[in-house]
């Protein structure tokens, strides 16, 4: 079969009909009816059957569907991969997903200096959770992502950037003077005082719930649980309890309110660059990625 002939076939399984099918691509009804005949012939079986009005498929074509299917998702990737190489040969977009945690600090240093190099290219950047980051990249609807988390797809690569650590804030006078002048605090440290709780389906919500599993640690009842760890950044701010959250968002704590204590066991927070595998990279995407991690080593908190 050629390509006309499967966009035909194509076209007659979602409309029914040959004058549907002719307006969905666009093009005459006899063109449609050649190109089916054209298409049967070459087969050496029929495609379908008119009833009714309508054209029902053949229990050949019902087998040959799913494939072709797959293949009109395959030249969809094709398409959007032509359009992505245009925009990074034009020098028109860089799209950038990023945990909300490198939003505040890491991310605006790394484009300020990609702005001077890259002055004509326009990035637009999106905060979402790890997890989102992939489902997105997955899609290609963006060129890289900026996740606290290893890929776990095996169509997304990743690069490893820095390796930060959980950190313990705690506002000011909740913790005793001995831990305070140790500069670090144990999770058996923490079990009697009120702990911001973190989304356990994120990455590092679930590596600390996996920490405390080890150590035998059960923290009490979270006195309020945040999806962001700005978000518990800000609670303990506020005085509502400790929060233990990554070194990138630590560098963000205001110390007149509260302290910053390295957190044991040591709790890896991994920061990793993610890109979708079947996408050539840019300029942009090396450059970005770079800045990326210069900005972090720079802004490296506690541990």
């Amino acid at each position: 079969m050629r390509l006309r002939h499967i966009e035909v076939f194509n076209a007659i399984m979602l409309t029914g009909s040959v004058s549907a099918a002719a307006r969905l691509i666009n093009i005459t009804q006899p063109a449609v009816s050649r190109t089916l005949q054209h298409a049967e012939i070459q087969l050496g079986f029929p495609l379908f059957q008119r009833a009714k009005g309508r054209l029902s498929a053949t229990t050949e074509a019902l087998a040959l569907y799913p494939h072709i299917e797959r293949l009109f998702a395959q030249l969809d990737e094709v398409q959007r991969l032509a359009a992505n190489l245009r925009t990074a040969s034009d020098a028109g977009e860089l799209r950038v997903l990023s945990v909300l945690a490198l939003s505040y600090e890491v991310l605006p240093r790394a484009l300020k200096r990609f702005r001077e190099q890259h002055p004509s290219i326009a990035v637009t950047l999106e905060s979402l959770h790890s997890p989102q980051i992939m489902s997105a990249l997955l899609l290609q609807e963006a060129d890289v992502g900026f996740a606290f988390s290893p890929a776990v797809h095996p169509s997304l690569t990743q690069e490893a950037l820095a390796d930060s650590r959980m950190v313990c804030i705690a506002p000011k006078g909740m913790l005793p003077r001995a831990l305070l002048r140790n500069g670090s605090v144990a999770l058996h440290d923490l079990v009697k005082l009120p702990v911001i709780g973190l989304d356990s389906r994120d990455p590092v919500g679930t590596s600390l719930s996996q920490a405390c599993r080890q150590a035998g640690v059960g923290f009490q009842q979270a006195v309020v649980t945040v999806q962001t760890y700005h978000a518990a950044l800000a609670m303990a701010h506020h005085g509502l309890g400790v929060a233990l959250v990554d070194g990138c968002t630590a560098n963000s704590a205001d110390r007149g309110k509260v302290d910053v204590l390295t957190l044991e066991p040591h709790i890896p927070v991994p920061i990793r660059a993610l890109r979708f595998a079947g996408r050539p990279d840019s300029v942009a995407v090396r450059s970005i990625t770079r800045f990326m991690r210069e900005a972090i080593e720079e802004m490296k908190g506690p541990g």
